[in-house]
Order: C-alpha cells, then sequence, then structure tokens
C-alpha cells in the first residue's frame, strides 16, 4: 500500500513599506498596507478561493477517499481576515468535512527556533490558538518556517504536545535511505518524522509548466506510474509544496487545475492507493529507521540549508540586532512593541536580501517589493533602527540608512 500525503503551505508577510531614514523617529507605521491588501486578493483571486473550490468538491466526489493538510501562518491568517474573509470560510469548511487537517507551526513564520527557544515556543503557541479558534482543531504535527531542521527540534516541539514533525528530505541527510518511509527523529522515539518526496513534489512545484524539460508535459496518468513505482519500496509519497503552486507559481492556462482535478481518480485507480493527512500518514505505517540530521536544513533553493535568510553578512547583520533588541521588547512588554518586533522577525524579510541571484533567482524574487537585496536591507534596518529608538537601544552606528545601497556594502557581498 502506498499512501499519497499532501501537504500545502500558505503564507503572505506583512512587506514593510519604503521606509527611509527621514521616517525614523517621525513614523511608526512600517508596513505597504495597499501593496500587501493587493498581493493577498491577487493570490486569493489565482490561488486560494478556486483551488479551495476543487479541493473541496474533490473531496465530495470521492466521498472523504481524497485528504490534504495544510499548513497557515499566523501572518497569512490575519491578512486573509483582514482582506479576504471569503477565504478563511472557505478553509473553514474545509476543516469541517473532517478530511483536511490543520498543523502546528510559528504564528510568525519565524527563525526563532534558530535564535531564542522562548520566543519559538511562545509563537507556537500563539498559532496553535489561532488554529483552534479559527478550525476547531488542535495541531498534531509541527512544522518549523520552510521545513527548517535540525536534531534540536523534535524535543522541544513534543514537549509542546506534538506527535509528529515534518522535514525537507535532503539527499544530504538520507545517504541511501528514502523519502518514502516514516522514521524517527534522533533522541526521540517517541516522536515521528515525515520527509517530503522533493523529486515528486518539484514535479508538480516546480517543473510543471516548465517545456525545457523532458518529462513535459507532466500528465496524471504519468504522475501516477511514477507514484505506483513506489508499491513494494515504500510506505508514503509525501507531495509537500506551497499552496500557490496552484493559480500563481503555476498559471491557470498550464493546466494545473485540471492535473490536479484528475489526479485522484488516476491515483485511487491503484487498489493499494489511499490519501492521508499527515496524522493519519505517521499513525498508520510502520517506523522504518531512525534519521540523525544533525545540520541544520530546510526545503529552500538547491542547498536545502538555511543560506536563503543567512547567506551574507546584511542577513547576518539584521537578525543579530533584530534579536539583540528581543531582550528589551520583553523588559517593556507593550502590545505595540511585541507586535512591531514580531512582524520583523519574519522570515521574508531576510529572503529579500538574498544575494544568490544565480539558478534560484527567480524564486528570490517572487513577490519581492524591492528592486535589490541591498534595498530590503535598507528598508529593514531603517525600521529596525525606529523600532531601537522607541526601546531606547538605537545605536547610531548600528543601522545602513542610506538612501542607495553604498559601495561598501556591495563590495563587502561579492
Amino acid at each position: 500500500m502506498v499512501s499519497v500525503c499532501f501537504y500545502f503551505q500558505v503564507h503572505q508577510p506583512r512587506r514593510l513599506r519604503t521606509y527611509s531614514v527621514f521616517d525614523v523617529r517621525n513614523n511608526q507605521h512600517y508596513y505597504d498596507d495597499e501593496k500587501n491588501q493587493a498581493v493577498v486578493e491577487k493570490v486569493a483571486t489565482k490561488c486560494y478561493r478556486p483551488m479551495n473550490r476543487l479541493l473541496l468538491d474533490l473531496i465530495r466526489k470521492h466521498q472523504g477517499r481524497f485528504r490534504v493538510s495544510f499548513s497557515v501562518s499566523g501572518v497569512a491568517l490575519e491578512q486573509l481576515e483582514q482582506f479576504a474573509p471569503d477565504v478563511i470560510r472557505q478553509f473553514q469548511e474545509l476543516a469541517r468535512t473532517g478530511c483536511v487537517e490543520f498543523l502546528g507551526e510559528t504564528f510568525y513564520h519565524s527563525l526563532s527556533f534558530l535564535y531564542d527557544q522562548h520566543e519559538f515556543e511562545e509563537q507556537i503557541r500563539m498559532h496553535r490558538a489561532k488554529i483552534e479558534t479559527l478550525f476547531g482543531q488542535r495541531p498534531k504535527v509541527f512544522r518549523n518556517t520552510e521545513l527548517i531542521y535540525d536534531n534540536r527540534l523534535p524535543p522541544i516541539v513534543e514537549k509542546l504536545g506534538f506527535s509528529a514533525v515534518l522535514a525537507e528530505g535532503a539527499d544530504q541527510v538520507l545517504d541511501w535511505r528514502s523519502p518514502n518511509f516514516v522514521y524517527t527523529p534522533f533522541g526521540s522515539p517517541k516522536m515521528k518524522l515525515l520527509l517530503k518526496n522533493y523529486h515528486l513534489s518539484d514535479d508538480i512545484a516546480f517543473r510543471f509548466s516548465n517545456k525545457g524539460w523532458k518529462e513535459w508535459p507532466l500528465t496524471t496518468e504519468k504522475f501516477t506510474q511514477w507514484v505506483n513505482a513506489v508499491n513494494g519500496a515504500g510506505d508514503l509519497v509525501n507531495l509537500f509544496m506551497d499552496y500557490e503552486t496552484f493559480g500563481e507559481h503555476q498559471w491557470e492556462d498550464t493546466g494545473i487545475f485540471d492535473f490536479m482535478r484528475a489526479l485522484p481518480h488516476e491515483l485511487l485507480k491503484h487498489p493499494h492507493n489511499r490519501f492521508v493527512t499527515v496524522s493519519e500518514a505517521h499513525r498508520d505505517h510502520p517506523v522504518r529507521g531512525e534519521l540523525d540530521i544533525p545540520t541544520t536544513i530546510s526545503w529552500a533553493d538547491l542547498e536545502r540549508d538555511v543560506s536563503a535568510w543567512l547567506g551574507n553578512k546584511m542577513q547576518h547583520a539584521a537578525v543579530l540586532e533584530l534579536y539583540r533588541l528581543l531582550a528589551h521588547v520583553r523588559s517593556r512588554n507593550e502590545e505595540s512593541l511585541w507586535r512591531a518586533w514580531r512582524y520583523l522577525s519574519t522570515s521574508d524579510h531576510f529572503y529579500y536580501m538574498c544575494t544568490k541571484w544565480f539558478s534560484d533567482g527567480d524564486v528570490h524574487k517572487y513577490f519581492n517589493p524591492y528592486e535589490s537585496p541591498y534595498d530590503g536591507y535598507i528598508a529593514f534596518m531603517n525600521v529596525l533602527n525606529d523600532l531601537a529608538f522607541r526601546l531606547g537601544q538605537a545605536k547610531t552606528s548600528g543601522a545602513i540608512v542610506s538612501e542607495r545601497p553604498s559601495a561598501r556594502l556591495q563590495r563587502a557581498e561579492q
């Protein structure tokens, strides 16, 4: 038997407006509300609304045999409530079917796991409360921001009541092993570990419309053959991807919705195939071994590490300054300061500063509000400098606040 486990990530950050040095100490409104509303509405129109309708139709058509899982960041949920509340109602309708599971994650889609365990745990609790309030589910499975994972993660989330965690099926950690089994994490024998099958996931998420790909066009019959081949050589096919794959990354005219509409019927023709949620995936299949992942991995870029957010000096400077201020935010304990700091902790801000403009360049440009990573750094550091002034912790030499990136800064990144 092969279980097919679809997991979709839904996230949209609160993007910063063009915040200049002249705004510092003069303007505490940091966000581009017009841009954020436009992006949410665009993605809701192209992806969330039509795909939610399609999933609901598939669940009904297949009488519950089709099942999926979601992780929706708290930042995305807040913006959907504000700008597209009908999408929230759609997700609630999906939750009521009993065929859709919602996972836990950090509320602000942050890198807090890497920098502050207390803040990491607090954001998980905040997100869990939001999921319970909106969807009536208490998340049982955890996915960290961008599938960032190493051996330190399982014991933390196990303590918070999670029974399983997701990770990337990266070649550098799997070696000869297959991602198509359930594992236990090193040092956490009671926890379960589910790994993304990135080959099959990326066939849909990234290669579907690539006419230069040798397997193009990807048909449901062809994809089903690949899944069927796992029978006898694996228990699970974990198809983990951004929800925006459907309609945004892969536009409607590529046939992506038609592909998804036909796929469940094609896969269920095989008597040993079925669809499962993430909890069902780890509950219904035996553990096949322990997996030791001492080095931090993620699902980002070709390297599948954290270099997308922490790969250059700008990113390191920005994140270290952000977390330097955390103790001062705690000591003040004011709601406005907490919200400002936590929105700045969203990982996308550091992703926009990435200077890896090679094979992954188009990915880093996706909904990027800046012309260059240097502009992203300047805007972020100006906002952070203003927050530092509010906390009485400003360092006059701590932020790059020039209107254009300096030659010195650009040389440092070459």
